[in-house]
């Protein structure tokens, strides 16, 4: 990934940094980079079961380091890698054969018991998708994150946001773990950001104006640099044998001179270099400076810096090396997290409804998992309630959903609710999002059921009953006989309206005959179980906090 072991030859111009010294600025992050990193955590799920609740840890990693930044009054633009270039073909399809062998190699050790082995085969095996992407954009979305897809390379988007005004929605660097950020010209890179916001620092001005360890880049231009860097290899264009950094950069500065460069290499019995290897050479330079990337305020595409007429003749017309020309409307829909920038269809909208607030950190995922779950899985109808950058306190979802079991149909209320720390401020607005529902059962619990005269009386025994993580908890069994039910519920923190509906079935199974006395006693409680209900306007504000 990159250019081999350009960072490790650039280290004398590496200064360590933490994230706090760009505050107030902008700041773009190579999305994959953080994923494939987040991904590490949970590769054996996103190998074996990717769509259970543990193999979307790469997320909570994910927003730990967003929100690291934004503590630290760092504005995040988060950029997402879009298809593949046409001249990276060959390295891809290396990159998928060497996953798949790992993913085999790893359910080889699993199944012979050996974990350890099998977690390291799976990390070499992940592969970020566009739709994990997808489900990262949605809670990026809540959290009210700036984001950006590009058409093709992360790494040109970035390099291009650094050449534009913060007013113009440019940045002022870049976190990532590339090194292709060099090559692009790119003028603030940080790399190797860990959870504390420490990292690595590359300034491009400074490098081009600094002579350390023997290394001067005095004479280089930003052409010159990019050169030296595709000269050592990189994912465009394997280098000649026997060329690494060091003999590319020894290259460059003693003539100075590309073109005399690749003669000098032609001639040089030294180095077999193949019959197209300078065509190449010139196509793959032509990549690092005219890229096309997604321009946010024309919302289409542009080259990453206005082409050059020798360009144009290297390339012989040719420029969907650049990355193939899209269609305005389609750039934007890739861009804005509509489409899928590898089939260019839109994204299927997924089942299970992903809420922002599990993935603020690893703390909150370990809460939620204690609490119960937070998600709902409904086929029919779902509302799912996700929190926003100012309005994360309180969460309650509510999911209805109808059963059939063979010929007979019932209606099942199901309630998820959860609360972690108590509010300190007043709960701002939430924003709801809703599946198209279709018929919607009449099953509410919360709703009190007038019941015919002959078939009035009070159940024997009154049930809350809460989704907790898949768990049916029984809240409150009361015995008439021995406490008077509205007392007992009011000691259990539970409003007797709450609990007073009755199913279908279990009305059914009421006797009709009634005692005069029991009619008395049965009046006496729906009085006093009416004046309650109306004393409590918010039964339903269960509160959930980070």
């Amino acid at each position: 990934m990159g250019i081999p072991n350009l960072l490790r030859f650039m280290k004398p111009f590496i200064e360590p940094v933490h994230i706090k010294k760009y505050a107030g600025q902008r700041v773009g992050i190579d999305a994959y980079s953080w994923l494939h990193k987040g991904a590490y955590s949970c590769s054996m799920e996103l190998c074996m079961s990717p769509r259970s609740p543990g193999a979307r840890r790469y997320i909570s990693y994910f927003m730990h380091h967003v929100n690291l930044l934004r503590h630290h009054k760092v504005v995040p633009v988060v950029v997402f890698d879009g298809g593949s270039m046409p001249c990276k073909s060959a390295t891809d399809e290396d990159r998928h054969k060497k996953r798949e062998l790992s993913l085999v190699l790893g359910k080889e050790k699993l199944e012979q018991g050996d974990k350890a082995a099998a977690i390291d085969h799976f990390r070499k095996a992940v592969q970020i998708t566009p739709s994990m992407a997808y489900q990262l954009i949605q809670v990026l979305k809540t959290e009210n994150v700036e984001f950006v897809v590009a058409p093709y390379e992360a790494d040109a988007q970035l390099a291009y946001l650094a050449t534009l005004d913060a007013d113009q929605g440019g940045i002022a660097a870049v976190i990532t773990e590339d090194s292709d950020l060099i090559a692009y010209g790119c003028t603030a890179i940080i790399f190797k950001m860990d959870r504390f916001g420490n990292g690595e620092e590359f300034i491009m001005e400074k490098t081009l104006e600094t002579v350390k360890d023997g290394l001067c880049f005095q004479d280089f231009d930003q052409n010159l640099f990019t050169g030296m860097c595709v000269l050592a290899g990189c994912d465009f264009l394997p280098s000649v044998p026997g060329i690494g950094t060091k003999r590319a950069y020894s290259l460059i500065s003693k003539h100075k001179n590309i073109d005399l460069v690749l003669s000098t290499l032609k001639l040089d019995k030294r180095y077999s270099v193949p019959d197209d290897y300078i065509d190449s050479f010139w196509k793959t330079l032509a990549v690092f400076n005219h890229a096309r990337v997604y321009d946010v305020k024309s919302k289409s595409l542009k080259h990453l810096k206005p082409l050059e007429e020798r360009y144009l003749n290297y390339l012989a017309g040719d420029l969907d090396i650049l990355g193939p020309a899209l269609a305005p409307s389609m750039a934007r829909a890739i861009a804005e997290g509509r489409l899928n920038p590898v089939t260019m269809e839109t994204f299927e909208q997924f089942s299970r409804t992903i809420s922002s607030i599990e993935f603020i950190d690893t703390s909150a995922l370990n809460v939620a998992n204690q609490y119960g779950s937070q998600e709902i899985l409904t086929q029919e109808s779902s509302i799912t309630i996700c929190s926003s950058e100012e309005s994360r306190d309180d969460i309650t979802a509510f999911a209805v959903d109808e059963i059939t079991s063979g010929e007979q149909k019932g209606n099942k209320g199901v309630l998820a609710l959860g609360k972690f720390l108590p509010q300190k401020h007043s709960s701002p607005a939430v924003e709801y999002k809703e599946v198209k529902p279709k018929n919607t059962p009449d099953n509410n619990p919360f709703k009190k059921r007038k019941l015919p005269s002959d078939q009035g009386q009070v159940p024997n025994q009154n049930e809350l009953v809460i989704d907790l993580d898949e768990e049916v908890v029984l809240c409150s069994s009361l015995s008439r006989e021995s406490v008077d039910p509205a007392e007992s519920l009011e000691r259990n923190g539970v409003s007797a309206g709450l609990c007073w509906p009755l199913t279908q079935e279990s009305v059914a199974s009421i006797p009709n005959e009634r005692s005069s006395k029991r009619q008395s006693q049965q009046k006496a409680f729906r009085n006093k179980t009416n004046k309650n209900k109306d004393e409590r306007s918010g039964l339903l504000k269960f509160f959930m906090r980070l």
